[in-house]
């Protein structure tokens, strides 16, 4: 067997997300953003073991340690542009949570529904979530609120929360598309209200005149939607479709 330099380490994926996320666009910056978001994490090969959750649905909260797999054959730059700087000032991206990073590793802390074992799988139901479809997991730790929410920390650029957070209005044929798919899809029109309401183009379009239409994929559907003509601070859901994935 060959061995491992001492710069080398290698991990093995525990698990996999599902999540309603099916591409990077629209996938919300930061975990708990979207509360209406919610997925599961299916444990794998050893890991598909109920002896490693046992005592985990004590804690509300957990940290997914996982892989940016969506964004890893990219590579990385030392000098990334944050979206919440604009997109035009250059960091570091150590002083970032760039997905573009030296080793393709995140962290993300969500909301812990409950725990399933049924047909010999194991599932951990979670929300607020901000992960691709398919993301491997690398390790699941309990959140700790004593230790791990720090009220006097600094946190530069990013101190508060995004100040924009647009209002977003359903055409006729969106809500009774919605109508359709609400008896499959808990809270769905909460969920594309929370995702769009935090506005998913990128930086530099902000602050410009936007007649395109957009279209994002959740769960299985596909929704398109555009700026208002009339109030920028106004996003117009037009259709809901179901597509194949």
């Amino acid at each position: 067997m060959e061995e491992l330099s001492e710069d080398e380490i290698t991990l093995n994926y525990i698990g996999r997300v599902n999540s309603p996320y099916k591409e990077k666009f629209a996938i919300p910056r930061q975990p708990g953003l979207v509360s209406a978001a919610r997925g599961s994490i299916t444990l794998l090969s050893t890991a598909n073991n109920l002896e490693l959750v046992r005592g985990i649905e004590q804690f509300s909260h957990l940290w997914l340690i996982f892989v940016f797999h969506g964004t890893q054959k990219k590579g990385w730059k030392p000098l990334v542009r944050p979206p919440r700087l604009g997109g035009n000032k250059k960091i570091g991206v150590l002083a970032t949570r760039s997905t573009f990073r030296p080793n393709p590793v995140g962290m993300s802390a969500v909301k812990l529904e409950r725990v399933e074992f049924t047909h010999k799988q194991l599932q951990i139901h979670i929300s607020g979530l901000d992960l691709l479809d398919q993301t491997p997991i690398l390790d699941i730790k309990p959140y700790i609120p004593y230790s791990d929410n720090i009220d006097y920390a600094r946190a530069g650029f990013a101190q508060s929360e995004p100040e924009t957070f647009l209002k977003v209005v359903f055409s006729g044929q969106a809500e009774t598309d919605i109508n359709k798919f609400q008896n499959k899809y808990i809270d769905l029109s909460m969920f594309i209200e929370q995702v769009l309401s935090q506005d998913p183009r990128p930086a530099y379009k902000k602050r410009q005149v936007d007649e395109k239409i957009y279209g994002m994929i959740l769960y299985d559907l596909n929704i398109l939607w555009r700026m208002s003509s009339s109030d920028e601070n106004v996003i117009e859901v037009l259709s809901i479709n179901s597509i194949n994935l």
